[in-house]
Protein backbone atom coordinates (compact mmCIF):
# COMPACT_ATOMS: atom_id res chain seq x y z
CA UNK A 1 0.00 0.00 0.00
CA UNK A 2 1.32 3.75 -1.17
CA UNK A 3 1.24 5.47 2.06
CA UNK A 4 1.62 8.57 0.15
CA UNK A 5 -1.70 8.14 -1.46
CA UNK A 6 -3.38 11.49 -0.40
CA UNK A 7 -6.59 9.40 0.13
CA UNK A 8 -5.05 7.15 2.31
CA UNK A 9 -3.57 9.72 4.52
CA UNK A 10 -7.02 10.89 5.49
CA UNK A 11 -8.02 7.41 6.71
CA UNK A 12 -8.49 6.64 10.25
CA UNK A 13 -5.64 4.89 11.52
CA UNK A 14 -7.49 1.38 12.00
CA UNK A 15 -8.74 2.03 8.39
CA UNK A 16 -5.49 2.29 7.21
CA UNK A 17 -4.15 -1.13 8.67
CA UNK A 18 -7.58 -2.29 7.65
CA UNK A 19 -7.09 -1.43 3.82
CA UNK A 20 -3.81 -3.19 4.11
CA UNK A 21 -4.91 -6.16 4.24
CA UNK A 22 -6.86 -5.56 0.72
CA UNK A 23 -5.59 -7.62 -2.22
CA UNK A 24 -4.39 -5.56 -5.15
CA UNK A 25 -7.41 -5.97 -7.15
CA UNK A 26 -9.48 -5.09 -4.46
CA UNK A 27 -7.77 -2.01 -2.89
CA UNK A 28 -8.93 0.53 -5.19
CA UNK A 29 -12.49 -0.60 -4.98
CA UNK A 30 -12.31 -0.96 -0.69
CA UNK A 31 -9.94 2.58 -0.54
CA UNK A 32 -13.03 4.13 -2.11
CA UNK A 33 -15.65 3.00 0.46
CA UNK A 34 -13.35 4.06 3.53
CA UNK A 35 -12.02 7.24 2.30
CA UNK A 36 -15.58 8.56 1.42
CA UNK A 37 -16.65 7.19 5.03
CA UNK A 38 -13.95 9.62 6.20
CA UNK A 39 -15.33 12.51 4.20
CA UNK A 40 -18.43 12.23 5.60
CA UNK A 41 -17.16 11.65 9.27
CA UNK A 42 -15.15 14.98 8.93
CA UNK A 43 -18.34 16.70 6.69
CA UNK A 44 -20.42 15.78 10.16
CA UNK A 45 -17.73 16.81 12.49
CA UNK A 46 -17.43 20.31 11.03
CA UNK A 47 -21.06 21.16 9.78
CA UNK A 48 -22.39 23.52 12.86
CA UNK A 49 -25.97 22.94 11.97
CA UNK A 50 -28.23 19.68 11.04
CA UNK A 51 -29.66 21.06 7.96
CA UNK A 52 -25.79 22.38 6.51
CA UNK A 53 -24.56 18.91 7.31
CA UNK A 54 -27.51 17.58 5.52
CA UNK A 55 -26.92 20.08 2.60
CA UNK A 56 -23.42 18.59 2.08
CA UNK A 57 -24.61 15.31 2.42
CA UNK A 58 -27.01 15.76 -0.55
CA UNK A 59 -24.58 16.88 -2.82
CA UNK A 60 -22.68 13.75 -2.20
CA UNK A 61 -25.69 12.00 -2.95
CA UNK A 62 -26.62 13.25 -6.09
CA UNK A 63 -22.72 13.23 -7.27
CA UNK A 64 -22.63 9.74 -6.69
CA UNK A 65 -25.99 8.35 -7.80
CA UNK A 66 -24.97 10.70 -11.43
CA UNK A 67 -23.08 8.87 -14.43
CA UNK A 68 -20.05 9.56 -13.55
CA UNK A 69 -19.26 11.21 -16.84
CA UNK A 70 -20.76 14.22 -14.83
CA UNK A 71 -18.34 13.77 -11.88
CA UNK A 72 -16.28 16.83 -10.84
CA UNK A 73 -12.61 16.65 -12.20
CA UNK A 74 -9.99 16.69 -9.29
CA UNK A 75 -12.35 15.14 -6.82
CA UNK A 76 -10.18 11.66 -5.35
CA UNK A 77 -12.81 9.97 -4.05
CA UNK A 78 -14.79 10.25 -6.83
CA UNK A 79 -12.19 8.99 -8.97
CA UNK A 80 -11.58 5.90 -6.80
CA UNK A 81 -15.20 5.72 -7.20
CA UNK A 82 -15.25 4.62 -10.58
CA UNK A 83 -13.44 1.72 -9.35
CA UNK A 84 -17.60 -0.01 -8.76
CA UNK A 85 -18.26 0.35 -11.99
CA UNK A 86 -22.18 0.30 -12.56
CA UNK A 87 -22.19 -0.40 -9.11
CA UNK A 88 -21.21 3.04 -7.73
CA UNK A 89 -24.37 4.50 -6.65
CA UNK A 90 -24.98 1.75 -3.83
CA UNK A 91 -22.30 3.90 -2.26
CA UNK A 92 -24.84 6.34 -1.14
CA UNK A 93 -25.62 3.89 1.79
CA UNK A 94 -22.95 5.44 3.47
CA UNK A 95 -24.27 8.97 3.39
CA UNK A 96 -27.67 7.14 4.64
CA UNK A 97 -25.32 6.56 7.31
CA UNK A 98 -23.90 9.62 8.27
CA UNK A 99 -27.21 11.63 7.56
CA UNK A 100 -28.90 9.19 10.33
CA UNK A 101 -26.56 10.78 12.93
CA UNK A 102 -28.13 14.78 11.85
CA UNK A 103 -31.13 13.50 13.82
CA UNK A 104 -32.06 15.78 16.77
CA UNK A 105 -29.77 15.13 20.04
CA UNK A 106 -29.69 12.89 21.69
CA UNK A 107 -29.53 10.68 19.34
CA UNK A 108 -31.61 7.79 19.86
CA UNK A 109 -31.58 4.14 19.22
CA UNK A 110 -33.63 4.16 15.80
CA UNK A 111 -30.83 6.70 14.63
CA UNK A 112 -28.10 4.58 16.04
CA UNK A 113 -29.37 1.65 14.08
CA UNK A 114 -29.60 3.30 10.93
CA UNK A 115 -26.53 4.45 10.94
CA UNK A 116 -25.43 0.91 11.11
CA UNK A 117 -27.69 -0.24 8.33
CA UNK A 118 -26.25 2.53 5.76
CA UNK A 119 -22.60 1.38 6.70
CA UNK A 120 -23.98 -1.92 6.64
CA UNK A 121 -25.32 -1.76 2.86
CA UNK A 122 -22.29 -0.23 1.80
CA UNK A 123 -20.25 -3.10 2.58
CA UNK A 124 -22.65 -5.40 0.93
CA UNK A 125 -22.61 -3.42 -2.08
CA UNK A 126 -18.90 -3.74 -1.73
CA UNK A 127 -18.69 -7.38 -1.74
CA UNK A 128 -20.90 -7.16 -4.67
CA UNK A 129 -18.43 -4.89 -6.53
CA UNK A 130 -15.89 -7.81 -5.99
CA UNK A 131 -17.70 -10.32 -7.24
CA UNK A 132 -18.30 -11.94 -3.39
CA UNK A 133 -21.79 -11.96 -3.89
CA UNK A 134 -22.12 -15.02 -1.69
CA UNK A 135 -20.66 -13.07 1.22
CA UNK A 136 -22.90 -9.92 0.35
CA UNK A 137 -25.41 -10.79 3.60
CA UNK A 138 -22.01 -11.70 5.80
CA UNK A 139 -20.18 -8.24 4.84
CA UNK A 140 -23.27 -6.48 5.60
CA UNK A 141 -22.94 -7.89 9.24
CA UNK A 142 -19.68 -6.56 9.16
CA UNK A 143 -20.79 -3.45 8.34
CA UNK A 144 -23.17 -2.72 10.99
CA UNK A 145 -20.93 -4.46 13.81
CA UNK A 146 -18.24 -1.82 12.29
CA UNK A 147 -21.15 1.37 12.59
CA UNK A 148 -22.71 0.34 16.18
CA UNK A 149 -18.96 -0.15 17.81
CA UNK A 150 -18.00 3.06 16.42
CA UNK A 151 -20.47 4.62 17.86
CA UNK A 152 -20.15 3.32 21.48
CA UNK A 153 -16.33 4.65 21.50
CA UNK A 154 -17.39 7.86 20.20
CA UNK A 155 -20.72 9.24 20.60
CA UNK A 156 -20.10 12.60 23.03
CA UNK A 157 -23.67 11.87 25.70
CA UNK A 158 -23.30 9.84 28.72
CA UNK A 159 -27.01 8.46 27.54
CA UNK A 160 -26.24 8.13 23.66
CA UNK A 161 -23.27 5.85 24.36
CA UNK A 162 -24.98 3.43 26.82
CA UNK A 163 -27.45 2.87 24.06
CA UNK A 164 -25.21 2.36 21.71
CA UNK A 165 -23.05 0.47 23.75
CA UNK A 166 -26.44 -2.27 24.66
CA UNK A 167 -26.87 -2.71 20.89
CA UNK A 168 -23.85 -3.28 19.75
CA UNK A 169 -24.28 -6.05 22.82
CA UNK A 170 -27.16 -7.61 20.32
CA UNK A 171 -24.55 -7.95 17.40
CA UNK A 172 -22.95 -11.25 17.19
CA UNK A 173 -20.37 -12.23 19.23
CA UNK A 174 -18.44 -13.83 16.14
CA UNK A 175 -17.94 -12.39 13.26
CA UNK A 176 -19.21 -13.58 10.41
CA UNK A 177 -16.38 -15.18 7.48
CA UNK A 178 -15.83 -13.37 4.46
CA UNK A 179 -13.75 -14.27 1.15
CA UNK A 180 -10.30 -12.66 1.55
CA UNK A 181 -10.81 -9.49 -0.62
CA UNK A 182 -13.77 -8.76 1.94
CA UNK A 183 -11.78 -9.61 4.88
CA UNK A 184 -10.35 -5.37 5.63
CA UNK A 185 -14.23 -5.15 6.89
CA UNK A 186 -13.51 -7.77 9.64
CA UNK A 187 -10.25 -6.15 10.63
CA UNK A 188 -12.67 -2.85 10.80
CA UNK A 189 -15.11 -4.51 12.77
CA UNK A 190 -13.08 -6.87 15.38
CA UNK A 191 -10.98 -3.28 16.05
CA UNK A 192 -13.65 -1.27 16.50
CA UNK A 193 -15.02 -3.86 18.87
CA UNK A 194 -11.55 -4.19 20.77
CA UNK A 195 -11.06 -0.62 20.66
CA UNK A 196 -14.69 -0.32 23.01
CA UNK A 197 -14.00 -3.21 25.17
CA UNK A 198 -11.12 -2.42 26.32
CA UNK A 199 -11.66 1.20 26.76
CA UNK A 200 -8.88 1.83 24.78
CA UNK A 201 -7.83 4.53 21.59
CA UNK A 202 -5.07 2.98 20.51
CA UNK A 203 -6.69 1.93 17.35
CA UNK A 204 -3.98 0.02 15.13
CA UNK A 205 -0.86 1.39 17.35
CA UNK A 206 -0.26 -1.20 20.07
CA UNK A 207 0.95 -5.09 19.48
CA UNK A 208 -1.92 -6.21 20.25
CA UNK A 209 -4.28 -4.50 17.95
CA UNK A 210 -1.57 -5.42 15.49
CA UNK A 211 -1.97 -9.09 16.16
CA UNK A 212 -5.67 -9.05 16.32
CA UNK A 213 -5.41 -7.61 12.72
CA UNK A 214 -3.18 -10.13 11.63
CA UNK A 215 -5.45 -12.37 12.69
CA UNK A 216 -8.35 -11.08 11.00
CA UNK A 217 -7.13 -9.91 8.16
CA UNK A 218 -4.78 -12.43 6.93
CA UNK A 219 -5.54 -15.86 8.27
CA UNK A 220 -9.12 -14.90 8.42
CA UNK A 221 -9.39 -16.21 12.00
Amino acid sequence: MDQDDPLVATLPAVARLALVYAPAGAREQTLALLALDARLATLIRRSSEPMLAQLRLAWWRESIGHDPASWPQGEPILATLRSWGPTHAEATGLVDAWEALTAPSPLGADAMRAFAEGRGAAAAALARVLGRIGDADAAAQLGRIWGIEDLAMRLGREEERTIAIQLAAEMPGKLPRVGRSLRPLRVLAGLTRRRRLTGSEDGAASPAAMLEALKLGLLGL
